[in-house]
């Protein structure tokens, strides 16, 4: 007999939509089930950033940041061709401001905003420079106990240091203090997406929830039309977590596995940058019980580059800020620059999947990030300090040709690439692809040079030896999923939403659409849904509760 366990809630997953979803039914006095996959908890928002873009937050208007509830709407609209589908989109932006209000009021998260970064797409209708962005402060380690040790870790970021810390986040320039790191050590002190996820988990273990590790969900079970729990796989073998409110699958997205990424991505996936327990598990589940689906060709695209690993083998690095700095431009296998470098990343992956109608192939993949000696030795790459000895790992050659042939790329299409490049750049502009035109491009590229406009992003190639590593194809997760209602319903194919289940994060399709709203475009939905899901399975938990515990009517 397979072992049966009662909820009101189960909840799949402890990315940010998983805790919020599990931190939001136990607050309101559901008996919660979290099951996590993997043998640490946090997924991909451990490794992240931690950064939500969720507009019209309080900490927005503190420092007189206005914005309105029409002009993120309008911002979406403006970005959605279609994909976006407008009611969830309003469902959304008007919950942004009450996850932020609920999450520091009932639990131990707190928000601060993240000053000059700036939407993706900040000259768009309804776009803002800044503010719309918010992250934890540090979060000591030590309050968490033995759970410190089995929150998961990525390798892009310094736990220690926050987002606004950096030059992208222009507070401090120069780097945080020696002293103040080993004062942080101390309480083993996090920030990023590491102190969003201990923050999270903090709330859930002082409401008595403890995550179950290494307990993958296999089927959701079905009674009478309506999900009733759903059998999973544990250490100690299969068993059942039955739910009377609700299962909500927060299982992350598909890019781990092949077959789904080839059934549904709209072009190549090389490279995903997640933790490798998304594979698709609550997408499989739904389907099963007819979900329907949109927005499956979509990913949270960047590009990312091949970097030895200290253990072995090669780790895939995000070359976000990398490549926005002057003397670097991207170019495909003609030799011949494609797109804005500076763009964001998740809009740059459209120009890594444009597909050439008479090659019939794709064009500008493989592309190369090529980059003078004078870059490299500003500002280093991929964890690489400015000052080491350039790694056998970076491609190399004393001039423009040589480096083209290493590459094998023309070098007569290379060289004029670069001549064309770097006479623009001595006219202070990209006619060709806009580069530095955009807010966003500048604040990305070199932060010493922000005030002086397009040159912090332009800059020449002209300083041997000349350097190019492969740029590939990468993914922060995919965004495609079961279709939802604003509660984070799943829908059924006619529409209707199946009672029972719920999805949010990256295992729903993505109120975004194509786009990527600003910094944080991934975590704030992940907040909005998680919450909204978790509220409502518990209600309907309790409210079926209190219904079979009335008396029955006399007479």
């Amino acid at each position: 007999m397979t072992p049966v366990e009662r909820y009101d809630v189960v909840v799949l997953g402890t990315a940010a939509a998983g805790l919020t979803a599990a931190l939001r039914a136990a607050a309101d006095g559901a008996r919660v089930g979290l099951f996590e996959k993997a043998d640490q908890v946090g997924g991909t928002t451990a490794w992240s950033g931690g950064v939500a873009w969720l507009p019209g937050n309080r900490h927005q208007r503190e420092p007189g940041l206005e914005d309105s509830r029409d002009q993120v709407l309008t911002y979406l609209t403006a970005l959605s061709h279609g994909l976006i589908d407008p009611a969830l989109a309003a469902v959304f932006v008007d919950t942004a401001p009450e996850v932020v209000d609920w999450l520091e009021d009932s639990s131990p998260v707190v928000f601060e905003t993240v000053r000059g970064l700036s939407d993706y797409h900040p000259e768009h209708p309804g776009g803002r420079r800044e503010g719309r962005s918010v992250e934890c402060p540090l979060f000591p380690f030590d309050e968490l106990g033995a759970w410190a040790g089995r929150v998961a870790r990525g390798y892009q970021l310094r736990g220690e240091i926050a987002m606004s810390e950096t030059p992208l986040g222009r507070r401090a320039p120069d780097g945080v203090p020696r002293e103040e790191l080993r004062r942080r050590q101390e309480r083993d002190e996090r920030a990023c997406g590491q102190a969003l996820v201990g923050r999270l988990l903090k709330g859930l273990l002082d409401r008595g929830v403890e995550p179950r590790t290494g307990c993958r969900g296999e089927r959701l079970l079905v009674e009478q039309g309506r999900i009733a729990g759903v059998l999973l796989t544990g250490p100690d073998g299969p068993f059942a977590a039955r739910a009377t409110g609700g299962v909500v699958l927060a299982t992350g997205g598909f890019e781990h596995d092949a077959e789904l990424v080839r059934a549904f991505l709209r072009g190549p996936l090389e490279r995903p940058v997640s933790v490798p327990t998304n594979t698709g598990d609550g997408l499989r589940m739904a389907m099963r019980v007819g979900a329907s689906l949109a927005n499956m060709r979509e990913a949270w695209w960047v590009a990312a580059i091949d970097v030895p690993a200290s253990g072995g083998g090669v780790v895939a690095w995000q070359v976000n800020s990398e490549r926005t700095r002057p003397g670097t431009v991207f170019v495909n296998r003609d030799g011949q620059r494609f797109t804005d470098e500076a763009a964001n990343y998740n809009a740059l992956g459209n120009a890594l999947h444009v597909v050439d109608v008479a090659r019939f192939d794709y064009v500008n993949s493989p592309a190369w990030m090529v980059f003078d000696h004078a870059y490299l030795t500003t500002y280093g790459l991929a964890g690489r300090t400015a000052s080491e000895p350039t790694p056998d790992w970076i491609i190399t050659s004393p001039t423009v040709a040589g480096l083209a042939e290493r590459i094998a790329v023309p070098p007569t299409a290379l060289e004029a690439t670069l001549s064309r490049w770097n006479a623009h750049v001595a006219e202070g502009h990209d006619p060709d692809h806009r580069r530095g035109e955009s807010h966003h491009d500048r604040a990305w590229g070199d932060t010493a040079r922000f005030g002086e406009t397009r040159r912090a992003t332009l800059g020449p190639l002209d300083t041997a030896p000349f350097h190019a590593v492969q740029v590939r194809v990468g993914a922060l997760g995919t965004k495609g999923g079961p279709r939802t209602d604003g509660d984070a319903r799943v829908l059924d194919v006619d529409g209707v939403p199946m009672p029972g289940l719920y999805a949010a994060g990256n295992a729903m399709a993505s109120v975004m659409g194509m786009t990527y709203g600003g910094h944080g475009g991934t975590l704030g939905p992940a907040l909005v849904f998680g919450l909204r899901a978790g509220r409502d399975a518990a209600a309907r938990a309790l409210a079926g509760a209190a219904a079979t515990s009335a008396p029955a009517p006399a007479g």
